[in-house]
């Protein structure tokens, strides 16, 4: 779930004002930022001069509803992902509306926790797609170089298996770069002039899941207004990468199954098969035979996926490469963030070097971004390393056995004293200027007002 931290900027659109508050509470308590809007008339408004991550909207509304909202937004900005919260009676409208670019719909009546599920889904999926964005192209052949033996040996079994047409299945976690080693198999592969097609299986809501993979037939469903290809299609000749893979049904894995043993689909809405040729390159951060074991995954379908495995080794593993990745990773927040930053101070870099990445590289270039935009000095130290609670928390994992019981703080209490601290310190450098500092957390000035008074930040 989203920590304290969270980036992810909510809009949550109802015309009912109990409905609005409780769920801004719920979204709150988690850590998100979140703005509400009586109707979608004042959501567009508020959505075209701020920026949104996602929309929440109440599917029945009068003046717009939620699925004539979900289009205006759709039509302004694409990227921002959708929501619908509906009741019972509305469930049909709501599935319709995924197959017009929702991402998902939740019931009102279900458990929250299903709605902060798909919710945490939208920000992997943010997160995954801003992270190759950033450093994705730019950064791939420095991060498959490698001063670390063991991954060096790992690269030259990756360039040979490359060669053949074998399906490949790379396990590794959260963060390591799984998509950088699969577009890296492609690349040495004799299909490297064919189109690589990445499909987050994680990102998509049930049975939406296969209308992506498969395609349609225009009619094969309110909204399917034409004929579209699906990625299996797309990836004809060409390298087709599930990322996720643990995530999937086990229906939708019998399907994924057939495909790759006859490699031939059909698109949704109709009969007849369209053959494909394909490598596949399969991911996940899930240990895949435990899931077998406990019956989430299909033993033969994990067979078929795995004719090679190959295990991508965690950040703390390739200390080696440490220095290289953090000189790199500082250069080019610098370079995004428009910074001149003269170094990182020998502490710091100390710090910096024994911190335990449990987000991998994908942690490190979080942290060097924020500590850049953050830096009010020539040299970063451990002041901006504190205001994250960095230090704190690498002492407390290494001293765990230390703490005794009265040491122990609700974590509702612990949330305000890490957000407080934050907060007090990012309006310190901004010098007092609350928009400045709104601009810089990425939450509206009102907002970040009521923060101030809530905490009593002077």
């Amino acid at each position: 779930m989203a920590n304290s931290l969270s980036n992810l900027r909510i809009m949550v659109v109802d015309d009912e004002a109990h409905q609005r508050l409780v769920l801004k509470k719920i979204l709150e308590k988690k850590g998100y930022f979140v703005e509400v809007a009586s109707n979608g008339i004042e959501a567009l408004q508020r959505i075209k001069s701020e920026a949104f991550d996602l929309v929440l909207t109440d599917l029945i509304m009068d003046n717009m509803n939620g699925v004539e909202l979900l289009e205006k937004i759709k039509l302004f900005d694409k990227s921002i992902e959708v929501i619908l919260v509906t009741g019972y009676g509305s469930i049909e409208n709501a599935v319709d509306a995924m197959k017009k670019g929702a991402f998902s719909y939740f019931v009102k009546s279900h458990d929250p926790k299903e709605l902060l599920d798909e919710i945490d889904k939208v920000e992997k999926k943010i997160t995954s797609n801003n992270y190759y964005e950033d450093f994705g192209a730019i950064s791939e052949n420095f991060i498959l170089t490698s001063k670390n033996k063991k991954f060096q040996e790992k690269l030259s079994m990756i360039k040979r298996a490359a060669q053949s047409n074998v399906n490949i299945l790379l396990l590794g976690e959260s963060g390591v770069g799984k998509e950088i080693i699969a577009r890296y198999i492609h690349s040495c592969s004799e299909k490297k002039n064919e189109n690589f097609v990445p499909v987050n299986c994680s990102a998509f809501y049930k049975g939406l899941l296969e209308s992506e993979l498969f395609g349609y037939e225009k009619g094969a469903f309110t909204g399917a207004n034409e004929n579209r290809k699906g990625r299996f299609e797309i990836a004809n000749n060409g390298t087709l990468f599930l990322d996720e893979i643990g995530d999937i049904s086990l229906e939708t894995q019998v399907k994924l199954l057939r495909v790759i043993e006859n490699r031939t689909i059909e698109r949704i809405g109709s009969n007849k098969g369209v053959k494909v040729d394909f490598r596949l390159i399969s991911a996940t951060n899930k240990e895949l035979s435990e899931e077998v074991l406990n019956g989430n995954f299909r033993e033969d379908f994990f067979y078929r996926i795995s004719t090679i495995i190959i295990k991508i080794p965690p950040l703390r593993e390739r200390k080696e490469d440490l220095e290289d990745f953090i000189e790199y990773f500082f250069n080019k927040s610098q370079e995004k963030f428009k910074r001149s930053l003269k170094g990182i101070s020998k502490e710091a870099m100390n710090f910096l070097l024994n911190y335990e990445y449990k987000g991998n590289i994908r942690e490190l270039k979080n942290i060097m971004e924020r500590i850049v935009v953050l830096c009010d000095s020539d040299y970063i130290t451990l002041k901006e390393l504190d205001i994250y609670s960095l230090k704190d928390s690498r002492e407390e994992s290494c001293n765990e056995e230390q703490i005794s019981i009265g040491d122990i703080k609700f974590l509702k209490d612990m949330r305000r004293e890490v957000e407080s601290k934050y907060i007090r310190r990012v309006i310190e450098i901004c010098d007092n200027n609350i928009s400045e500092a709104a601009r810089r957390l990425g939450i509206s000035r009102r907002q970040l007002f009521n923060k101030v008074c809530e905490y009593e930040i002077k």
